[in-house]
């Protein structure tokens, strides 16, 4: 039964009809519709494992593999949740269709692409919002407020950072479940470069200051991290910051990638105060001074906080279908339009190219100025892709021997690195306060050697099978961080365990 508008958290009783296109992320989504006036009545993803999961938590909807079948049903709206780089052409088909969208980052792939969603929506008269949510955590919702009320002054400089190690999704869905064929690896995962994600971080930073990117410029990297499919200085493995110029002469560092340590530390500096968010809590040093006082706040949440942070991301994805619904049935403009979504978005690619270019400045359009776009109509520069069906193993590969490689890449990922948190951890651990926590690694190990034996021998076969292949460089980058001749010795059960009780010993001592 539909909810009164004394009921509503919107405050009317009039309903959107959903589309959910592309169900791995677009599933975190179900439950905020329901609570937003929202009806899930459709559903569309190749991958039928996710069509299954879907079906059932919204019986009745139609579900189906084909995207021309979905977009032809009766309903209001999208939330496009389809590969990154599809999102452009996916969003105009929604628009051509007379649905509104919804989408999730980034926005475009190639600033060619910017050019004709931006012109796909003017044309359509229909409503485009960018779902990016993490401006609206509790910690971010209390600084835009604080900044709009002159708290900080003017910006001076920021740095946020969305440092993010999921070298696991190159070779699963989201979920967990091993892509298939197993043999392939995920769509755009598996290699894009990780400017091209940048939202994330630089998104808060537009929504708090008001500001827009100007310029940016970045430097590149050829350091990398174990384990992915693309090679060299291109690609997810990498992190570089960019330096982002904004409209008011402030400068940002926007950092993102994969490293040995996922960060998302937050600051900001204004001409009154500032502001920063190190391990979940927000410090705010007042008083126009470097040497001002500083304290840890407790960020309140406006209306409907406490609804909003039992959904998704914090709380983001509630306010991303928030916004959207007001617009929709009120004309509220949301935080993250067509324009404010291009201003968001073109900065990534923008900083891939400057990279690629050896930290060449790059111009940030406003793509609001129809003259600014010409310059880009036909600029279709993007990062390379990696060939995700036939890559990692040469054509007429053994399938017996390679067809669940995406399974046993996911095994030997979580053993590998098992293995090296023990060894180590075990390595320092006379420096460690707290024993106990490397004792329950060792706890994890001796529960795992098993497996992690099994796993081990089966990618060797592999290995040793197709030598020169993409498949077996990133088997043998895993295993490169174990000692392989340690593990297989008779006594290396019984030497972890003996490490593991004097650990215990130890933190018991001091308990």
């Amino acid at each position: 039964m539909a909810k009164s508008k004394h009921d509503s958290v919107l405050g009317t009783d009039k309903r959107i009809r959903l589309g959910i296109w592309g169900l791995g992320r677009g599933t975190h989504f179900y439950r905020t519709c329901r609570e937003l006036n929202f009806d899930v009545v459709a559903g569309c993803d190749f991958v039928e494992h996710m069509r299954y999961q879907f079906e059932e938590a919204n019986p009745g909807a139609l579900v189906t593999p084909d995207a021309d079948e979905f977009l032809a049903a009766d309903f209001d709206a999208v939330l496009l949740a389809t590969y990154c780089p599809n999102h452009a052409d996916d969003s105009i088909r929604c628009l051509e269709a007379g649905k509104h969208v919804l989408a999730e980052v980034t926005s475009f792939h190639t600033m060619a692409e910017g050019v004709r969603l931006v012109e796909a929506v003017e044309k359509s008269g229909l409503i485009y919002n960018l779902a990016e949510n993490y401006p609206f955590s509790a910690a971010n919702m209390y600084l835009a407020r604080q900044w709009r009320e002159g708290l900080f002054g003017e910006l001076i400089y920021a740095e946020y950072e969305y440092v993010h190690e999921v070298r696991e999704l190159c070779y699963t869905y989201l979920g967990g479940k091993p892509i298939t064929p197993g043999d392939t690896v995920h769509n755009w995962r598996s290699w894009i470069d990780y400017h091209y994600y940048n939202t994330h971080s630089l998104g808060p930073v537009m929504v708090i200051t008001g500001l827009r990117p100007t310029r940016v410029v970045a430097l590149p990297g050829s350091q990398r991290i174990a384990g992915y499919p693309m090679e060299g200085t291109e690609g997810m493995p990498g992190i570089a910051p960019s330096l982002i110029s904004l409209s008011n002469g402030s400068v940002m560092r926007n950092l993102m990638g994969a490293t040995t340590s996922n960060t998302h530390i937050q600051r900001l500096w204004g001409t009154l105060g500032s502001s920063e968010v190190v391990d979940g809590e927000l410090r705010l040093r007042l008083g126009a001074s470097g040497n001002s006082p500083k304290f840890a706040v407790t960020p309140t949440w406006q209306e409907l906080g406490e609804l909003a942070v039992k959904t998704g991301h914090g709380g983001g994805d509630f306010w991303v279908l928030y916004y959207f619904a007001r617009q929709i049935l009120f004309g509220e403009p949301a935080p993250f339009d067509i324009y404010t979504a291009a201003d968001c978005t073109s900065p990534g690619i923008l900083a891939f190219r400057s990279a690629h270019e050896n930290g060449a400045p790059q111009e940030v359009p406003d793509f609001r100025d129809k003259a600014q776009r010409e310059k880009y109509r036909n600029d279709h520069f993007a990062c390379p892709r990696y060939d995700v069906e036939h890559g990692l193993f040469p054509r007429g590969a053994d399938k017996a021997l390679v067809g669940n490689f995406t399974t046993l890449m996911k095994d030997v990922i979580r053993h590998a690195l098992l293995y090296r948190a023990y060894a180590d951890w075990v390595s320092v651990s006379e420096a460690v306060k707290e024993p106990a926590g490397i004792a329950e690694v060792a706890d994890n190990l001796i529960k795992d050697l098993p497996e992690m034996r099994a796993a081990f021998k089966a990618a060797h076969k592999i290995m040793d099978a197709y030598p020169e292949s993409d498949g077996a460089r990133v088997l043998r980058e895993m295993l490169a961080l174990v000692d392989e001749k340690a593990l297989a010795r008779r006594t290396f059960l019984a030497d972890v365990r003996k490490q593991r009780d004097r650990l215990k010993r130890k933190a018991k001592k001091r308990s």
